[in-house]
């Protein structure tokens, strides 16, 4: 069996278990309602900096069975859009096994589609969300999708034959689109910026948010995630799209001249 390793345990967030559940707790919102979400947008940097904002997302959404995660590539190793159908990934904290049910029917239903784990081995997009879904959910079942390249009109694709293969599969599943939002600008920039994209997220616009994201040169790195993530959403039915918190990195590190922005969404 194929199991793919932490590679920022220890950098990204805390690398014992017992040190990244303290970690992860000081972002969880015990309170908070759960609420039956199609899919989520959600950060990755490292805990210090975005784990409030995910900790906010993951706190008040209802587990499903198998959460789909799309994080943009960083690393460019790979093909364009990769999935690892098959293993378990690992961190300090837990295990997670891949729903190769659900993976099968995405390498059937979507041709963009490459079976790859290279492009997965060192990048950290997806990784940083499994310390918020070990704490809740030991063991819950993942589907791992690395985009580094990708049209419009191939995101559509991917976004649509994304969510016919989760209506065939018959239990409950939710999209992840991992994304920061804008790099190293000045906070009244990113906020500005990431406006904009957000104001399309919110209208569930796909077509809206790709097409600002590239007139304006925001520096949404999982903007290509979350607009394959949006289409999935609409082909499921989705209606509705809440932001349960943005903030920057200025907001820890108090420098608010070379700021990255980092946004919670969730959509029912």
């Amino acid at each position: 069996m194929m199991k793919r390793l932490p590679a920022v345990a220890g950098q990204f967030y805390n690398g014992t278990p017992s040190r990244l559940k303290s970690q992860v707790e000081k972002y969880i919102i015990k309170e908070s309602a759960k609420e039956k979400v199609i899919a989520v947008l959600s950060p990755h940097a490292g805990l210090m900096y975005s784990g409030h904002v995910a900790g906010a997302v993951y706190s008040s959404i209802q587990f499903p069975e198998t959460f789909i995660l799309i994080g943009p590539n960083h690393s460019g190793l790979g093909a364009n859009v990769s999935i690892m159908s098959s293993g378990q990934w690992e961190i300090p904290a837990g295990t997670f096994p891949i729903d190769e049910e659900l993976s099968g029917k995405i390498i059937q239903n979507v041709s963009y589609v490459s079976d790859d784990v290279l492009a997965h081995k060192f990048e950290h997009s997806l990784e940083v969300q499994l310390p918020f879904l070990s704490y809740f959910l030991d063991g819950v079942k993942i589907v791992p999708i690395a985009v580094m390249n990708a049209s419009l009109h191939e995101c559509r694709e991917i976004g649509e034959g994304i969510a016919e293969s989760i209506k065939k599969v018959g239990y409950s599943v939710v999209i992840v689109a991992s994304s920061d939002m804008s790099h190293y600008v000045p906070d009244r920039t990113a906020r500005r910026l990431d406006g904009l994209a957000l104001k399309e997220l919110m209208n569930l616009n796909p077509e809206g948010l790709y097409n600002i994201v590239m007139k304006e040169r925001i520096s949404m790195c999982g903007f290509l995630p979350a607009t394959i993530m949006l289409y999935s959403a609409k082909t499921l039915g989705a209606k509705e799209a809440r932001l349960v918190k943005y903030a920057t990195s200025g907001d820890v590190s108090g420098d608010y001249e070379h700021v990255v922005g980092y946004a919670g969404v969730i959509i029912k």
